[in-house]
């Protein structure tokens, strides 16, 4: 702990959100983490999340890759960065969210997902930054609800694997990069976590499980996936 800078203990012992602490405190007595070490010694399934709650609290972790001693494959690990890495806006994790605020998101866009379109009961959406919370920190402005979404769980895990993936997320941190993402605003972009690529999300509900049911079954007798049927119906559209 004596080559740990005193601003970045400063900030880890501002921390007392359970995940992140317990990524803390074994950073603080061994000096890296791995992946392995956080899903098969602290029971967390998605490391990279409890990694990201460090990052939200303002502390800056360098990734780098070890080798696995059960698996012999490159793993990810992360140890403490430089103080210069520590960013305006990021300090004390992101601020909590006013009831009335998601309320009023909610209203603005009709209880639907923003990937989706599709519409839930507001307890199964969550709001999220549209720009992510790690590239622009708290600057964005309560005020404006169109600087946010609303997702469901799964479309949130979603955004979350596809931004750790990102450069921009990683290494660059631009939001103007972030504007043209489909993670930021899907009803209007050009890529996707800086890739050329587009997406559409379809859900069936109720009666129309039928429709996704005769699809699979469709695909299934020409041996495609149910994805590759649809864009082999699209190409018959020429």
């Amino acid at each position: 702990m004596d080559n740990i800078p005193k601003e970045i203990l400063d900030l880890c012992n501002k921390v007392t959100a359970k995940r992140a602490r317990t990524v803390i405190d074994h950073l603080l007595v061994h000096g890296s983490i791995t992946t392995e070490d956080i899903k098969n010694t602290y029971n967390y399934d998605h490391p990279p999340r409890a990694i990201r709650d460090v990052r939200e609290q303002g502390i800056p972790l360098i990734t780098f890759k070890v080798i696995s001693t059960t698996t012999g494959r490159s793993i990810a690990a992360y140890k403490f960065d430089t103080t210069s890495k520590i960013k305006k806006g990021r300090i004390g994790g992101r601020s909590a969210f006013p009831k009335a605020f998601k309320d009023a998101l909610v209203k603005k866009y009709d209880s639907r997902i923003a990937t989706t379109n599709e519409k839930l009961e507001p307890r199964y959406l969550q709001i999220d930054h549209r720009i992510p919370y790690e590239v622009a920190g708290n600057e964005a402005d309560l005020a404006n609800l169109d600087e946010f979404m609303l997702l469901d769980g799964s479309a949130q895990r979603a955004k979350s694997w596809s931004c750790e993936q990102c450069q921009n997320f990683t290494t660059l941190q631009n939001p103007i990069i972030c504007k043209s993402c489909y993670w930021a605003f899907p009803e209007s972009y050009t890529h996707i976590a800086m890739l050329e690529q587009r997406t559409i999300s379809i859900g069936w509900l109720d009666s129309e499980t039928k429709d996704y049911d005769k699809l699979c079954k469709e695909a299934q007798k020409r041996k495609m996936e149910p994805q590759d049927l649809i864009k082999a119906l699209i190409k018959k559209l020429d």
